[in-house]
């Protein structure tokens, strides 16, 4: 009896032998992209003098493959996680909140010490220096308090001008965030299609600045029925000074706040009013870009591409141009990108490519 020598099988799938013939069996699996029991293939004989062997299935499991080439690696290099936007926010909230304290620390503490340098009424000195200083930081100018020496005068100066400063980060910090989520929140009750700018993911503008108004006209009056009620002014002159309060005209100081209710009342309707007045300016001018935005896409959808347009957009001199130059040249067209902006791009891309092969590929991150 001749005996064959088994041929050495390893625990891992082997190649199918050549000598294979077509009694014996294979199972070959239908997919291996799922967690299930590959049948590897081992070998088994009947009978010691068949000299061809069949084959039988034995189960196996087969683990999945949790990653593609190199991804472990790219997932190791990248341990760096990103800060959450909602932190972010919160961060710069906190210091717009501690900016205008340390101002305002700064100005009363100064006024304080040199209040008998000050014209104008007093009620309390602590509630004088914060009015002032909110009076000053709002741009309003009332007149009730003024300096008088140089040192105070000087002083002014410099408050005024880092005053601007501290107004504008207040807004962006503070103000601005919590008239969004006022709007977001207003926007989620609602659920009305036509309040929803779907391409920004936010309200229209148009209502936003009219629940801008809205606001400021609810300052308006708020002010006049205190000036009305507590510092007993007439019906007109409320709604006068309220008015030239808010829009941060100020004129003269005989219809301002005298009483110590009054001030502390105007400490914070001063500082709310203005920033209303901004956001509606602000929210004005954005109404009126996003309308010069509409025309200028519809201007570029509309129009058709003439021989000028294709040579200046065939940037490789082909005689042709791509579909993404021609993205790149209707989104010229219309104002969303700049040629400084595609530069940049461009440069970044051939950091990443420093075998200028067109395509960034694995290794280039590595």
């Amino acid at each position: 009896m001749e005996n064959h020598q088994q041929p050495l099988i390893s625990p891992r799938l082997q190649p199918i032998p050549e000598n294979l013939n077509s009694s014996s069996v294979v199972t070959i699996p239908r997919s291996i992209s799922t967690t299930s029991f590959f049948h590897e293939i081992v070998p088994h004989h009947e009978d010691e003098t068949d000299p061809d062997f069949y084959f039988t299935n034995t189960p196996r499991p087969l683990h999945r493959s949790r990653t593609g080439p190199a991804m472990v690696i790219i997932k190791d290099l990248t341990t760096t996680k990103n800060s959450s936007p909602i932190s972010k926010s919160i961060s710069i909230t906190t210091q717009a909140i501690l900016l205008v304290i340390i101002y305002l620390t700064i100005g009363v503490s100064i006024y304080f010490f040199t209040r008998s340098q000050y014209s104008g009424v007093k009620t309390h000195p602590l509630v004088d220096a914060l009015y002032f200083c909110i009076v000053t930081m709002c741009t309003i100018g009332y007149g009730d308090i003024s300096p008088l020496t140089p040192l105070t005068k000087i002083f002014s100066l410099v408050f005024v001008f880092f005053g601007f400063l501290v107004l504008y980060i207040f807004y962006t910090g503070v103000f601005s965030h919590v008239f969004d989520s006022q709007e977001m929140l207003i926007l989620v009750r609602a659920r009305k299609e036509y309040l929803i700018d779907f391409e920004k993911g936010r309200m229209k503008t148009e209502f936003r600045v009219g629940l801008a108004l809205c606001f400021v006209v609810l300052c308006i009056g708020v002010g006049a029925l205190v000036l009305y009620f507590v510092e007993g002014s007439g019906f007109v002159d409320s709604v006068y000074v309220s008015f030239m309060s808010v829009t941060t005209v100020g004129y003269g100081g005989d219809g301002a706040f005298k009483t110590l209710e009054g001030r502390l009342f105007a400490v914070v309707w001063l500082l709310l009013s203005t920033l209303a007045v901004v956001r509606v300016f602000l929210l004005l001018a954005e109404l009126r870009m996003d309308r010069w935005n509409r025309r200028a896409v519809k201007s570029a959808l509309n129009r058709e591409i003439t021989v000028e347009d294709l040579l200046a957009a065939d940037t490789n001199q082909h005689g042709f141009i791509s579909k993404a130059e021609y993205i790149v040249m209707k989104l010229k067209e219309m104002g969303k990108i700049r040629d400084i902006d595609i530069n940049q791009v461009v440069n970044q891309f051939d950091k990443l490519d420093p075998n200028n092969l067109g395509k960034i590929t694995l290794p280039n991150l590595l």
